[in-house]
């Protein structure tokens, strides 16, 4: 059973993504000198105007709240380019289902802002998470209690990716 925010998705001729914050934190920071760091840069750089195009981009206040934090001259480059995305609303639903994404996902104290982006995600009906946070969100272990739980709750079960998994060739 899909929610009925998840059936708005059927409605929409774009696909929807909701942007976790760490896309923008790349999107928007200086390169790097890790080897590792820069390339999701750079593949984010590629993402992003793909992604304007292709898809319904989506995020919440936690996005906003994350994106602010920190250096402010990065926090304006993150808070710009996060401008024209809608925000979805944390209601009471999302609230809920945060609440047991913290109960029995097991996401540590200092990353329960990662439920609340599972959380919105997952109740919104978003047809992907994009995040390059592969410790509480792209994770193998987070992915399978996360569709236990939405199944066993009957709520949309977004596909959880990292920007070069929704690259054009």
């Amino acid at each position: 059973m899909i929610g009925w925010r998840g059936l708005q998705y059927f409605n929409s001729m774009k696909e929807r993504v909701y942007l976790e914050t760490t896309v923008v934190s790349y999107y928007t920071s200086r390169p790097s000198n890790n080897i590792i760091v820069l390339a999701k840069q750079r593949i984010t750089d590629q993402w992003w105007p793909q992604a304007l195009n292709r898809f319904d981009i989506f995020i919440s206040e936690a996005v906003i709240e994350e994106a602010a934090d920190g250096d402010p001259e990065a926090a304006a480059r993150r808070l710009e380019a996060l401008e024209t995305f809608e925000l979805l609303d944390i209601d009471d639903e999302v609230q809920r289902v945060y609440d047991l994404y913290i109960e029995r996902l097991q996401i540590p104290q200092k990353a329960l802002r990662d439920a609340i982006h599972l959380a919105v995600a997952s109740v919104h009906g978003m047809d992907y998470l994009v995040t390059w946070n592969c410790t509480h969100i792209a994770n193998g272990e987070i992915i399978k209690k996360l569709m236990k739980i939405n199944t066993e709750m009957g709520i949309f079960i977004p596909v959880i990716v990292t920007p070069d998994e929704l690259m054009e060739e």
